[in-house]
């Protein structure tokens, strides 16, 4: 345990385990603060340990939440009231540290002079001069002049995920010499379709997860820290501890964010009382656990409203576990209800007559218009809001003895926050060009978009050529010309063995990779099995992430209209 005092009353620390409790109780703290939100990576300790081993020793626990790159007023304001009536000496905590100390500085500035405040943090390890500026104005001092840039780069990748490497890649596969940095706090990158097989034990987790370092580009500049906030009038952003990054060309692929708070009882209850979901790197392997537990009772499977990342995602693990019950023979002992809070079971109707030959093999009830709302555990029952044919809404109750939950989704707070957002909170983008529609140096790709094609790691994958292709355009002064057609692909694990593999594009438009007697994509294959569960896997680490695009090169126009040109052809 790192402990670095700011003042007699609180230290900071970075990320501790319950075992340093102990420890802190030995060094006279009386008080945690914990200002980390839960499962912000996989090897973070359960937060819920540290309240137990807090009430053990006698220390008192709080548990103050902040997004890394979002502190907000209000965050402020909590850890200021905070400190106002906790018992000192306290010690407070995040992943570095960053984040207590930010927090703390905000809440001084009222009260103690700004450069004491940062000549404290400076010795604690913080360096919190790019926060001079907040700290004046929180402090409601004069303001002073814009802070510039410190770094300067060709293009900046906000998001080091599939979007923001794949791009990257296919970049400087077109143009070496680049200038390119990469923004992403995270140590790790995942291998997000592969937790559904996790899920179903097909997959081993391990098999899913990279070290960060591994998978970026050796030419790109790794900033391993958090986006704070935009500033696209000046080409520059502003990290979590205050530094502003320049660019000439920004590409935003930050992903999305799981609301698991969305759900009362949720994240209480996730990884025990048969409470699981896929979406989360260390939960899928207690999926796995739990459908070769589960003998007889009720399994529900729920999906919330769009948008979500593969939206067959939330019916795949169904399948899975269904197949796996029916060839041990405890199918008909087991109650299968699908959940899902949209209309119908998928999106594009090519799709559903397969998937139905499935539901009726597996006698699954289908349940629409049912959004998940709270889950209680300990009784083993879930409560959702039903749309009925009236239009009115009711609350019903469902017992369980497993549920897999799919989280309700919504873009980053960051990005949200931020002049880059649409009127919904997404990133606001160019369907085709993959542009933003208010900054010409500005592209995005990925979850964030507000682009209406499936979330998934195919899109990503036909999307980074389109990018790459424009953003030189771009540099050039050019108009963009590469056009996406809204491409995404769900392989849909209908048994362990056979999938139907859903090509489509916008509109529910299909597009398949392959000629229909090779795939038969609105029926279930065998090869599309073998193409998800061996050469996807191999695609992403070795071709995708390295600029290679089989089956992905971008189309090209030779002259593309203006957008007041192609707004006026719409209207003719």
């Amino acid at each position: 345990m790192d402990v670095r005092q700011l003042s007699p009353f609180i230290s900071i620390t970075p990320q501790i385990n319950p075992t340093d409790i102990g420890l802190a109780a030995s060094l006279g703290f009386q008080t945690i603060i914990c200002n980390r939100p839960a499962n912000e990576s996989k090897d973070q300790p359960d937060h819920r340990l540290l309240a137990e081993a807090c009430e053990r020793l006698g220390l008192a626990w709080h548990y103050l939440p902040v997004e890394a790159g979002n502190i907000t007023d209000a965050d402020v304001t909590k850890f200021s009231s905070l400190l106002h009536e906790v018992q000192g000496p306290a010690l407070a905590f995040c992943l570095s540290g960053t984040r207590s100390a930010t927090l703390w500085a905000l809440s001084q500035a009222p009260r103690l002079d700004i450069n004491a405040i940062i000549k404290a943090t400076a010795q604690a390890g913080y360096d919190l001069e790019p926060q001079r500026q907040r700290l004046i104005a929180a402090a409601n001092q004069p303001d002073t002049q814009p802070i510039n840039a410190s770094r300067q780069h060709d293009i900046l990748i906000v998001g080091g995920g599939a979007g923001g490497q794949a791009a990257a890649a296919s970049l400087l596969k077109r143009q070496p010499d680049l200038d390119i940095a990469i923004v992403d706090p995270s140590s790790e990158h995942y291998y997000q379709p592969g937790w559904t097989l996790v899920g179903g034990g097909v997959f081993n987790r391990k098999d899913t997860v990279r070290h960060m370092s591994d998978v970026m580009h050796p030419s790109c500049h790794w900033y391993q820290a958090a986006v704070s906030h935009f500033e696209p009038d000046q080409q520059q952003l502003a990290l979590e501890d205050g530094e502003r990054i320049g660019y000439r060309i920004l590409i935003v692929a930050p992903g999305l964010t799981l609301d698991w708070e969305a759900i009362s009882g949720l994240r209480e209850n996730l990884g025990s009382n048969g409470v699981t979901s896929n979406y989360q790197f260390d939960m899928a392997p207690y999926t796995w656990e739990l459908i070769q537990n589960c003998k007889a009772g009720k399994a529900l499977f729920t999906q919330p409203p769009m948008p979500i990342k593969c939206a067959g995602a939330p019916q795949k693990a169904m399948y899975l576990a269904c197949d796996h019950w029916l060839r041990s023979g405890q199918l008909s002992n087991i109650d299968v209800e699908f959940c899902n809070a949209g209309p119908g079971l998928f999106g594009v109707a090519d799709y559903v007559p397969a998937l139905m030959e499935y539901v009726e093999k597996y006698a699954i009830q289908l349940q629409f218009q049912h959004t998940l709302t709270s889950i209680d555990g300990s009784a083993k029952t879930a409560k959702f809001n039903v749309n009925n044919a009236d239009g009115e809404i009711q609350e019903v109750e469902k017992s369980f003895d497993m549920i897999h939950v799919c989280p309700p989704q919504k873009a980053p707070q960051f990005i949200c926050n931020s002049p880059l957002a649409d009127t919904s909170g997404w990133l606001d983008l160019d369907p085709e060009t993959l542009q933003h529609n208010n900054y010409g140096d500005i592209f995005g790709l990925g979850d964030a978009s507000n682009t209406p094609n499936a979330k998934t790691a195919a899109a990503v994958r036909k999307q980074a050529p389109v990018v790459a292709e424009n953003v030189l355009m771009a540099l050039k002064g050019k108009a963009p010309k590469a056009i996406y057609a809204g491409y995404g692909s769900c392989p849909l694990t209908v048994e362990k063995g056979k999938i139907v593999l859903a090509e489509f594009g916008y509109g529910g438009k299909l597009q398949p990779s392959f000629p229909t007697w090779l795939v038969q994509g609105t029926r279930p294959s065998r090869l599309s099995w073998f193409l998800k569960e061996k050469m996807l896997p191999w695609i992403y680490w070795n071709a995708m992430l390295k600029g290679k695009e089989w089956l992905a090169q971008p189309e090209i126009l030779s002259h593309r209209p203006a957008r007041h040109e192609a707004a006026d052809a719409l209207e003719k």
